[in-house]
């Protein structure tokens, strides 16, 4: 099991880091979890092409998990991809139905790249053929508690509170050949996550402000610090804890230190803070390790 990270970062515009996106591949399924802003151009910068993804999760819908999603679902297409398989809360299948409708926002596009004899000419010269259809994610809505089982991994869902009730948010494991690695999405701290986590190899948490930080009181209930996570993680019996979503203020060499010593203080085993284009290769117990 082979991670890949594509956006470490936040809603907010940053060099440094895309907005949320996580590759996980596993034989030669590619599972993408989020496609926040930034993450189609580093999923290229990568080594791989849009249709290479083969499943899509969204842990929430809020825009910096799937800003990207019209756009690497169009270009995937436009390489002649099959349609990309797509899971996530509702309303996943009214958004989606937004982009690519018939009504939808890029209708005149697609108008445009499917009808106008020009364009068919450049489809047909690429190995295309007509007439050809428009885009047409295979989308399913789901709720926590899902799971997935296909090709020798498994995929397991938890809720997490964090935007509730405006739509459902959700941490997902998956687990392939004695390895298991957890996502949290955007998460307070609950026990439903915790469970989730337990044996964890590697578990990807998300991090929105650092310890020393005052905040409006229901702000910070619902955004865990670094030694939140840290000690979460120990409780759970996970192996290895990457902190990710550092918001621009906290990048500093400053914020670091303090996140990084907040870990040390409150985990014993191996963990970091999570930069774009980095890669981890998860394995059974000690078989975890960064590439």
């Amino acid at each position: 099991m082979k991670l890949t990270i594509l956006g470490s970062g936040s809603p907010e515009a940053h060099i440094r880091r895309a907005s949320s996106g996580y590759l996980v591949e596993i034989g030669d399924d590619r599972i993408l979890f989020d496609c926040g802003g930034g993450v189609f151009d580093n999923l290229v910068r990568s080594g791989r092409l849009p249709s290479d993804i083969t499943h899509l999760f969204f842990s929430h819908l809020h825009s910096d998990h799937m800003m990207d999603y019209a756009r690497l679902v169009h270009a995937a297409w436009d390489e002649g991809g099959s349609p990309l398989n797509v899971w996530g809360p509702a309303p996943i299948a009214r958004i989606t139905e937004g982009y690519f409708g018939k009504d939808g926002a890029l209708s005149a596009d697609l108008y445009a790249r499917t009808e106008l004899e020009a364009s068919r000419e450049v489809w047909v010269s690429r190995g295309g053929s007509l007439p050809r259809p428009w885009p047409r994610p295979n989308v399913v809505e789901i709720e926590p508690g899902f799971s997935h089982s296909e090709n020798g991994w498994t995929l397991k869902s938890c809720s997490v509170p964090h935007a509730q009730p405006a739509f459902d948010c959700m941490a997902f494991s998956v687990e392939s050949q004695g390895a298991k690695f957890v996502y949290s999405g955007d998460a307070a701290m609950c026990g439903e996550l915790e469970e989730l986590s337990r044996d964890a190899d590697l578990l990807l948490h998300w991090c929105y402000r650092l310890s020393d930080e005052t905040m409006n009181p229901a702000l910070a209930k619902m955004s865990p610090t670094p030694a939140d996570a840290a000690r979460m993680a120990a409780r759970a019996g996970v192996r290895q804890l990457m902190l990710t979503h550092f918001r621009v203020h906290m990048d500093t060499d400053e914020g670091h230190r303090s996140a990084l010593a907040d870990l040390k203080r409150h985990f014993n085993g191996p963990s970091a803070i999570v930069e774009d284009l980095q890669t981890f290769e998860i394995g059974p117990a000690g078989q975890t390790g960064t590439q």
